[in-house]
């Protein structure tokens, strides 16, 4: 997906990422290419705001089904609450959009989303993997998003114990969505980086590099 450059867009994020605004949040988390020596990574800086970067994809989860990547953080969030729409903010999170399929869904779902397109031009993600440095909730669990059971959260990091350090991660994107959404998962749209502390009100500073996916075989040399 990128292991970043010095190249960057007019606003300064990564080349070939967009912005991942919010409607009504009106301040947002910067995001600036940085690097050491000659590794480059984003820094994330967020103060009361929520935005988040992503770039756009067309990937088999059946065939690249396991996703690397490394972050590190200054801080959790002291009134983060995975269970709470109050408290539904993390240091970072990394997450991956799945593709809605009109053609198989009920007539309710499909009048949503039409709904939707009407107004955007284009059909939302039917579902997401959200990969986060949990505040509170244990590592290695999941739950639902605190606002829609469309999106789950996997606590793959939790609390302060690593913050300051890089740490390398990897997930299998293909088994979590399986066991989580009970289905195959559709076809990947999109991969996004996001700090946000909007419903908090607090401050966070993070950083990401190196998001990768990989296939079954690409595992074996790694």
């Amino acid at each position: 997906i990128d292991r970043f450059s010095s190249s960057i867009e007019e606003d300064d994020i990564p080349k070939g990422w967009k912005a991942l605004n919010f409607e009504k949040i009106l301040v947002h988390t910067k995001y600036i290419v940085e690097n050491d020596g000659d590794n480059y990574f984003v820094k994330a800086v967020s103060r009361a705001s929520a935005s988040g970067i992503y770039k756009a994809v067309d990937i088999d989860p059946k065939i690249y089904n396991t996703i690397q990547w490394q972050w590190k953080v200054e801080n959790i969030l002291k009134k983060g609450d995975e269970t709470k729409k109050s408290g539904d903010d993390y240091s970072a999170r990394v997450y991956i959009t799945f593709r809605y399929n009109p053609e198989n869904v009920s007539l309710w779902e499909k009048t949503k989303y039409g709904a939707i397109k009407l107004i955007y031009g284009q059909y939302p993600p039917k579902s997401a993997l959200n990969y986060i440095w949990a505040n509170k909730l244990p590592k290695g669990e999941s739950i639902d998003n605190a606002f829609t059971d469309k999106a789950k959260m996997i606590a793959v990091e939790s609390g302060d114990r690593e913050i300051g350090k890089w740490i390398k991660e990897e997930r299998n994107l293909y088994e979590d969505y399986k066991r989580l959404f009970r289905e195959e998962p559709p076809h990947i749209i999109g991969i996004a980086i996001m700090t946000d502390t909007d419903n908090t009100g607090e401050s966070a500073v993070a950083y990401y590099d190196d998001i990768v996916l990989l296939t079954q075989k690409m595992q074996c040399n790694f």
